[in-house]
């Protein structure tokens, strides 16, 4: 088993490039350390970036390079993406807070926001294959009737990599934000899976109900 570094408190005691390497194999080490320091260091900065990953992921689900040139869709999830894209973060703290406590999670918005600030690095470390992406497709990436073998076997062999890789990155960060929220609201794994469905239900559901009462 790893060795816990404690300090004299008798509290963990990481740096930053513990936390930055060891979140990857000792996620809820982590996780208890962030929680019981306040850790807020880092904390604007990843969710900057994470804003700009998840505008990336949306412009290209989206296909808005149908409708706009690479600049103006760089333009928009860079600064769209970086200005604005936290605030979702933010408002799935407070909800994951809110419905936490109808299980007995003890997490509140702030300790939350700073576990998936840190939750949010396999997504962050996903803008690194954004590079290459458009350095082959150009503005296809985000189009779509993207043509992945129109620089023969290698673009192919670079858009399935990517495509591999950027979907590893994203069940690692759902596996964070569970371990994430089992450590800060102090539930089992399987509440916090349900605690992270929660908000997602609060919104859906209310929206769903509105349509359906609209059709009838």
């Amino acid at each position: 088993l790893e060795e816990i570094p404690q300090s004299e408190e008798n509290k963990i005691d990481l740096s930053d490039k513990d936390i930055f390497t060891k979140i990857w194999t000792s996620p809820r080490l982590v996780f208890q350390f962030l929680n019981e320091n306040y850790y807020d260091k880092n904390l604007y900065i990843l969710m900057v970036l994470a804003g700009i990953s998840s505008a990336f992921s949306r412009a290209s689900d989206k296909n808005m390079g149908d409708d706009y040139s690479l600049l103006t869709v760089l333009a928009i999830c860079i600064i769209f993406g970086g200005l604005l894209g936290w605030l979702s973060y933010y408002i799935y703290a407070a909800l994951l807070s809110w419905t936490g406590k109808w299980i007995s999670g003890e997490g509140d918005t702030n300790s939350l926001l700073r576990m998936i600030s840190y939750a949010m690095l396999p997504g962050i470390a996903s803008l690194v294959l954004v590079v290459p992406e458009i350095a082959m497709f150009g503005n296809e990436i985000f189009q779509s009737n993207i043509d992945i073998y129109s620089s023969g076997l290698l673009s192919a062999i670079v858009y399935f990599a990517s495509s591999t890789i950027r979907l590893i990155l994203g069940i690692w960060v759902i596996v964070l934000l569970v371990v994430g929220i089992s450590e800060v609201q102090k539930l089992s794994i399987g509440m916090s899976i349900l605690n992270m469905i929660l908000p997602i239900l609060v919104i859906v559901l209310p929206i769903a109900l509105v349509i359906v009462l609209a059709s009838s």
